[in-house]
């Protein structure tokens, strides 16, 4: 859950901290005093595009962070998250979220103290936190979403996962199968080109490191004679002596004297062995350069040789890559490409039979998941009809419409009854699942978009909201105002639902409607002032005795009566959520709603 939010700069907010409880967290004020930007701030802190013009007045940059507490399972929910983007996890299940922005449009977002980008910062936020703002229901009015809805209330992610994967590679191949056919005079050149580059490699004979080996012997080649002249000087310096006393025989005449010493001087016998061993040494060095010498050839065809041979393997990496290595491996790929080009119409066949055998499974997999879906549907249009009851919309229909569109091209289908068809397909399977909605007795099922006015849309959100709560969705739900266009005893039940909901998550919810913050269990003011020739806004978790000062100011002033409703609205939902805490429905929803209508007086709604 979302434990601790700061936001700093921002819009008419220059501080603000809030810290949020488990359960149901109502935020309520004038209009105006700044509620919807508190859920803006967690927007942008989850992801939302940024606007320079949010940040406030002659401050340098905006700021907000939240530090969101997850238990066991919700912290699981985003290891993988985490760890893919080579975040730190911290073992008390705490995740702390920072998003800056600044006047040059810079944006930095963090995740536990390391900076992240803004795609990573928008894919933990769909895992936190579901806001549901003014206008943001819409989502819900979309087919796409309607149908993921539906698997979600079946339990047939797996399912559509399996259809997804059949897909994917029938448009594989698919893709695959549309290149070998293109103009056959392009395959033609390309074939050219190919054989070109693999004729030239192949008759280079490249072998790995022979460039480092020819340039090697390039140098001596290229240095033969002055070789062949320092070697010779080397060797007479040692033997032959010239004009001067060769170095063997020299150390010949200083090995004898050393073994006359010894013979006298039983002390410097160790000194024979050295003087002896360097004499052996001096003659094995001049026979070494003496062969050296000797094997050092001027042979300028051979230089020529190797310059030929580097030149040819400077020119084919020049084309086809930095090393021997990569040009061999260019020659390899050059070569399986240009056997694919030969053997393309035995590919093109493959990738034919490929094809046929995944539309068959396809269609035999979406036909499966079409007959769960529409067994699932009429489930799904109960459940919600129930909830729309209790929402004051008891006279509306409403209905999980599952249909597939026939295609010569599509899927083939058997169908139970032994009926078959061919329909048009995509990534989600072969149906087109839409909500559907009348608005009275009468009336013809049409299309949510169609039909739904903004308040009865945010109520049947609210209703599939409440469906759905078991399924494992993100541990915090904001709704911003969607109490719009209700009155006090439909606020009343609204109330009902947005606290069940907060039974196994946090909701955050802003409202005007005294009947739904009377449900509370923790009750937040936003308020407007002036503090140093600036408006800002504040925000205050109230204690029990200021939450009946509140709605009572919701109720529509200060009065005597006034405080009395609020007081006795508070008491009615207090002991409905004590004995309801357990087992929702014990007590009469619908009278507690009648309740909440007459203790306000008709004042709301």
């Amino acid at each position: 859950m979302l434990h601790v939010l700061t936001i700093t700069d921002y819009a008419l907010i220059d501080h603000l901290e809030l810290t949020f409880a488990p359960g149901l967290n109502v935020l309520t004020g004038e209009t105006g005093a700044g509620k919807s930007i508190i859920v803006d701030a967690i927007g942008l802190l989850l992801g939302k595009r940024a606007e320079e013009g949010l940040i406030r007045a002659e401050a340098r940059q905006a700021r907000v962070e939240g530090l969101f507490a997850l238990s066991p399972a919700e912290a699981d929910a985003v290891s993988d998250l985490l760890e893919e983007a080579g975040l730190p996890s911290d073992e008390a299940g705490e995740i702390v979220v920072v998003r800056e922005l600044n006047h040059q449009g810079r944006n930095v977002c963090r995740v536990n103290g390391s900076i992240v980008p803004l795609r990573v910062l928008t894919a933990l936020g769909e895992r936190l936190v579901d806001i549901h703002g003014q206008g943001q229901q819409l989502p819900l009015l979309n087919v796409r979403t309607q149908l993921a809805i539906l698997d979600r209330f079946a339990g047939l992610d797996p399912q559509a996962a399996e259809v997804a994967g059949d897909v994917g590679r029938l448009r594989a191949a698919r893709q695959e199968l549309a290149a070998l056919r293109t103009d056959e005079r392009e395959l033609a050149r390309r074939a050219d080109l190919l054989r070109f580059q693999t004729d030239e490699i192949a008759a280079a004979r490249l072998q790995p490191g022979e460039d480092d080996r020819l340039e090697a012997e390039r140098t001596v080649a290229a240095n033969a004679e002055r070789l062949q002249a320092l070697a010779a000087q080397a060797y007479d310096a040692l033997y032959v002596g010239d004009d001067r006393a060769a170095a063997v025989d020299s150390l010949s005449a200083a090995a004898q004297a050393v073994a006359g010493l010894a013979n006298v001087d039983p002390s410097v016998e160790s000194l024979r062995g050295d003087a002896e061993s360097l004499v052996i040494q001096a003659q094995e060095l001049a026979r070494s350069l003496q062969s050296y010498r000797d094997g050092v050839e001027v042979d300028p065809a051979r230089l020529q040789e190797i310059e030929d041979r580097l030149e040819v393997i400077r020119r084919l990496k020049h084309k086809y890559g930095a090393t021997i290595e990569e040009v061999i491996s260019f020659g390899e790929e050059a070569a399986a490409e240009l056997d694919g080009i030969a053997h393309s119409g035995e590919r093109a066949e493959a990738l034919e039979a490929e094809e046929r055998e995944l539309l068959a499974l396809i269609g035999a997999r979406s036909a499966a998941l079409s007959l769960r879906r529409q067994e699932a549907s009429e489930r799904l249009s109960a459940a919600v009809q129930a909830e729309l009851a209790d929402l004051a919309m008891e006279s509306t229909t409403f209905h999980v419409a599952v249909t597939q569109q026939p295609a010569d091209d599509g899927a083939p289908v058997s169908w139970p009854d032994g009926s078959e068809g061919a329909y048009a397909f995509d990534a989600t399977g072969i149906d087109r699942v839409e909500f559907l909605l009348s608005p009275g007795p009468g009336e013809p099922l049409r299309s949510l978009a169609a039909t739904a006015s903004g308040g009865e849309t945010s109520r049947l959100m609210l209703a599939v909201k409440g469906v759905l709560a078991v399924d494992a969705g993100p541990p915090t739900l904001i709704f911003d105002e969607v109490d719009a266009g209700i009155g006090g005893r439909v606020g009343a039940v609204v109330g009902v639902k947005t606290w069940q909901l907060s039974a196994d998550r946090q909701v955050l919810c802003v409202t005007h409607l005294p009947q739904i913050a009377a449900f509370a269990d923790q009750h937040v003011r936003i308020a407007k002032g002036v503090a140093g020739e600036r408006t800002v806004t504040t925000a205050e978790a109230l204690a029990a005795q200021d939450v009946v000062e509140e709605l009572a100011h919701m109720l529509g002033g200060a009065s005597l009566a006034a405080r009395q409703h609020a007081q006795e609205m508070l008491e009615r939902t207090t002991q409905w959520k004590g004995a309801n805490g357990d087992s929702p429905g014990q007590l009469s929803l619908e009278g507690l709603a009648a309740g909440l209508e007459v203790d306000t007086g008709g004042a709301s709604g």
